[in-house]
């Protein structure tokens, strides 16, 4: 399989290479963008998972709760801009 080449990032699964847009659209402060990133991102990591047995196994990147954390700031600071 190719690998996306993003500077110091490989990406190798479809949930590394939205993470990355995500990233990019927090560093322009496209707050819609991120949010309908973050609900691919979310879907990405989460598809082909249930059942009634289905326990998740894989943690979320530090780099996700990271991005989380700034899409929260944005969306703040674009409530505080319009109040």
């Amino acid at each position: 399989m190719k690998q996306l080449d993003m500077g110091d990032k490989l990406a190798t699964r479809l949930s590394d290479r939205i993470l990355f847009a995500l990233e990019l659209a927090l560093e322009q402060g496209d707050v819609s963008i991120a949010e309908t990133l973050t609900r691919a991102l979310e879907m990405s990591m989460t598809r082909n998972t249930g059942g009634g047995e289905f326990v998740e196994r894989r943690d979320y990147p530090l780099a996700m709760e990271e991005a989380m954390k700034r899409l929260n700031e944005l969306r703040k600071d674009q409530a505080e801009d319009r109040a």
